[in-house]
């Protein structure tokens, strides 16, 4: 019997030790996405790009307005840039965004702005398929996709061009900035993406290269679009940025970081809103990269610090646990967000860090419970990336 006592005490004695080693692993992540975060940075603001500014042209899909629609279209206008078009697509002439962009037209007649509508069902994804019709009309060999509520500065255009002076380039993605309604949940979504997301994607861009976009901001060629099939080859894809940076990455092109931020908006939604949207985006980002998604458990500071809190032997090995994530953690995400990207609410909202990272370690949990999503008031079933519609649901849809 004491035999078998002991053998059950140097089990546990184990299995506590396993549970104190596996839980530095999100502080060595913190560490890497810090110099990543170093890496990239220093490197981008010291690159010179060639004068390269050929006619372009900017398509965007549009649902609806925010609060900040009216500034939003108005700065693709306040472009310094020789040449470009400006397409924007709505799903029906009912949208609210309509007068606006035809204010826009009138007020900027030397943009050549056009509104298309009615664009045909290729896909289940009606935001890809209006994209399929603003390719169609664009006059110009470089696209540029942004989304309804994407801001830019006036050297937008020049900065994320400038890269395809270099025929390897395929594609050029930016980060953006949040610009956040007085909303906790807001702010949380906005701390989220500039405190975490961005830190994944430099990591990746460091350790195996970029091979996915980010949606706020694509640059492509019909060149590279021909090479993928086109936008119809993902018109029933959820993460349609994605699977267009990784089809392009596959065909031999460069998919490249931008060091030009663009900015987002974050309207006001409630904390379900907030669980909702969240869920939404954790699951399709693990229906479209499984393996990856499941190592994220490596990742989570919060949950592993208490844990190791909790088994620690001592007081001080406890502590110094909680310490160090709140300090690595707090240091990475200035590093990325602020000193990076230079997102003001997460400057002004840095503290809000850890309660978030507690909430999305329960959102990576409950988004293995369903392969169902709720986007665009409809329900949708995911299966190898694609999207099926299910039953009618209310909800507004997503920016």
């Amino acid at each position: 019997m004491q035999s078998a006592w002991q053998s059950i005490q140097s089990m546990h004695s184990v299995w506590k030790d396993a549970v104190l080693l596996i839980a530095l692993a999100p502080l060595a992540y913190y560490v890497t996405a810090i110099l990543a975060s170093l890496r990239f940075f220093r490197r981008e603001r010291r690159r010179k790009f060639p004068d390269f500014t050929p006619p372009v042209s900017l398509l965007k899909p549009v649902y609806g307005t925010d609060f900040g629609s009216v500034e939003n279209f108005a700065s693709f206008c306040h472009q310094n840039y020789p040449e470009y078009e400006i397409l924007f697509a709505v799903n029906d002439e009912s949208d609210p965004s309509v007068p606006l962009i035809r204010e826009l037209a009138a007020k900027f007649p030397e943009r050549h702005i056009q509104l298309l509508s009615g664009a045909p069902q290729v896909g289940a994804n009606k935001k890809v398929n209006n994209l399929i019709e603003l390719a169609r009309a664009a006059r110009h060999e470089i696209l540029i996709l942004t989304d309804g509520d994407v801001r830019v500065a006036p050297n937008y255009l020049r900065e994320v061009v400038a890269p395809f002076a270099d025929p390897k380039i395929g594609a050029v993605t930016s980060f953006y900035r949040g610009i956040v309604q007085e909303s906790l949940a807001a702010e949380l979504e906005a701390v989220g993406a500039a405190s975490d997301f961005f830190a994944g994607v430099l990591v990746a861009e460091w350790m195996e290269g970029v091979k996915f976009a980010l949606g706020a901001s694509i640059v492509t060629t019909k060149h590279w679009l021909e090479k993928i099939g086109g936008f119809a080859a993902i018109a029933d894809m959820h993460s349609d940025d994605y699977e267009l940076g990784c089809r392009i990455a596959k065909a031999g092109g460069e998919v490249q970081l931008s060091r030009e931020a663009v900015w987002t908006m974050y309207p006001t939604q409630s904390l379900s809103g907030f669980w909702n949207h969240q869920l939404r985006w954790a699951r399709t980002v693990r229906l479209s990269r499984p393996i990856s998604y499941l190592g994220l458990i490596f990742t989570h500071g919060v949950a592993w610090a208490v844990l190791a809190a909790i088994i620690a032997p001592t007081v001080q090995i406890a502590a110094a646990y909680l310490i160090a994530y709140l300090v690595l953690r707090l240091a990475m995400a200035w590093m990325v967000g602020v000193w990076g990207v230079g997102d003001e609410t997460l400057r002004r909202k840095l503290w809000l860090v850890p309660f978030r990272d507690a909430i999305y370690f329960f959102v990576w949990i409950a988004s293995f419970a369903s392969k169902k999503i709720q986007w665009g008031g409809e329900q949708y079933t995911m299966q190898d990336r694609k999207m099926s519609p299910a039953t009618t649901v209310s909800e507004p849809r997503p920016k």
